[in-house]
């Protein structure tokens, strides 16, 4: 019996060293190699996009079988030219020269909603050689007389045989009773200096649009990269956001008779947009560059 003893002691301490060894040699995991249901955390904290800025989200548009905006459930009362393709996150809206027109929002529609903002959302087209707008968010179709809105967010022209997409954001403010705005664009000046290229034409590319309404700051960023012009970062006068009431949005096109505003002549240089879209979200604060990058990350992982 004492032998017997003696070998289960000398066993049991062969499989407590061994669980020692494989413990002390265990370390976290954290690149893209994950097992399911196990993502690691990217800087901030986050290991899903829903969780960047929730509190702040006013709107989001995931595309994922229907055109509604998800937070209010409201769908588009007129539509044009658009289908369901696979996106960056699920699937994505694709526009022929489209659009998709929405009622009022009442999240988006109130005069302080949006005085520091963030506009979010993944792009995938070519350039046409005519400017070409996103996301607008305007006064009501009956109301608006122009196609400058509350916030444009668009790209400016480019020749068909550029690889390198030109974007740009107007902001509108009502503070006065009267529209007063401010630009940015990823143009104009010393490249790499003033400004940064964006090669992505026929990619996908995050496309972030952000205005601090204290800095009265508007940054432009794609795929993690502010690539706006430093010249025109500073928007001074402009203050916090005030916005004309009701308001409507329209993504993939200019607020203009073209896409229902009656009021509002279509330009010769505005066009439809052709490309696609994928989750779009709507925040009523200026993200910080953790944030930014949370949503880049996050969603290019499909979560």
């Amino acid at each position: 019996m004492k032998k017997n003893f003696n070998n289960l002691k000398f066993t049991a301490s062969l499989v407590i060293a061994a669980s020692m060894l494989i413990t002390s040699c265990t370390k976290a995991d954290y690149d893209d190699d994950v097992t399911k249901g196990d993502p690691p955390p990217v800087p901030g904290g986050f290991t899903n996009s829903s969780q960047v800025a929730t509190a702040n989200l006013l709107a989001y548009w995931n595309f994922d079988g229907d055109r509604k905006e998800a937070k209010s459930n409201t769908a588009p009362i007129t539509e044009l030219n658009t289908s369901f393709v696979t996106g960056i996150k699920g699937q994505a809206l694709k526009f022929n020269a489209g659009y998709a027109l929405y009622p009022t929002i009442a999240a988006l529609s109130s005069a302080n909603a949006i005085s520091s903002c963030t506009v979010s959302m993944w792009l995938n087209y070519a350039n046409t050689g005519s400017p070409m707008e996103f996301f607008s968010l305007s006064k009501t179709t009956a109301v608006q007389d122009d196609w400058g809105a509350i916030l444009n967010v668009f790209s400016e022209s480019n020749p068909s045989t550029s690889s390198n997409l030109r974007f740009k954001s107007v902001v509108g403010t009502y503070s006065t009773g009267s529209r007063r705005a401010g630009d940015n664009i990823n143009d104009f000046g010393v490249v790499g200096v003033d400004y940064q290229l964006v090669p992505r034409a026929n990619q996908w590319v995050h496309y972030i649009m952000r205005y601090d309404g204290v800095a009265e700051t508007l940054d432009l960023y794609a795929s993690n990269i502010r690539v706006s012009n430093n010249n025109f970062r500073v928007r001074g006068g402009l203050g916090p956001i005030v916005a004309a009431t009701p308001t409507q949005v329209l993504l993939g096109g200019f607020p203009n008779s073209q896409t229902g505003f009656s009021l509002s002549g279509t330009q010769s240089w505005q066009s439809l947009y052709t490309g696609s879209m994928d989750e779009v979200r709507v925040y009523s604060k200026a993200l910080s560059d953790v944030e930014i990058s949370a949503l880049f990350q996050l969603e290019r992982q499909g979560r």
